[in-house]
């Protein structure tokens, strides 16, 4: 082992004290930080995303949910039932007849498409609505209603109100249900009833 020659050439070969032009500490540039305003302004706009997001996220949830409660089939008006599908004074009868005031709601039995609203030979006033399937619900007598051809409805949001406009003895609402546009007419009862609806 080589002994230092004096305690200045100890110190520097530690690093500490020595020659002035050689032990001093090197200065390294320092590189100015992006202005601290600009980062909380991206950080709140980042934050102001994630919330709109969670909120629309949110938003979609309790739509699903009130979709996945909302009932698929109703009652298409509240009332009397006086008379029902089949043979009836000599004739058939091909829906059921649920008696109110006039202006009684008449509601969507079903999700579905509006193809007519208008006048009708013997009903004076109608509405049919086609579903999903290509069933027809068809509302007879009504004294008014309140959407168009076009129109989606969904089950139990009105589309008129109980008249007793054409061949009608009293105010009701007259429903049939047809398989399809030129099919077959079915008992409105218990079309409904296959759907958990009773009247």
């Amino acid at each position: 082992m080589t002994p230092l020659a004096n305690a200045r050439d100890a110190s520097a070969s530690f690093g500490m004290g020595g020659d002035a032009r050689t032990g001093a500490p090197e200065l390294l540039p320092v590189t100015r930080t992006a202005d601290a305003s600009a980062e909380v302004q991206k950080l709140t706009e980042s934050a102001a995303v994630t919330k709109a997001r969670i909120q629309r996220e949110a938003e979609a949830a309790r739509r699903a949910a009130e979709e996945a409660a909302r009932p698929k089939t109703v009652t298409p008006a509240q009332g009397v039932f006086t008379s029902g599908f089949g043979a009836r004074w000599g004739t058939t009868h091909y829906g059921i007849d649920i008696a109110n005031s006039v202006g009684t709601p008449i509601v969507a039995a079903a999700d579905g498409t509006v193809i007519e609203a208008g006048s009708a030979s013997g009903f004076g006033l109608w509405v049919r609505v086609q579903l999903d399937d290509g069933t027809i619900n068809v509302y007879g007598h009504v004294n008014s209603y309140s959407v168009s051809v076009g129109d989606r409805v969904k089950a139990g949001e009105q589309i008129a109100e109980m008249g007793n406009r054409g061949q009608s003895t009293g105010p009701h609402l007259h429903f049939e249900v047809w398989t399809s546009e030129d099919g077959q007419k079915v008992d409105p009862r218990a079309w409904l009833a296959n759907r958990g609806v009773y009247i």
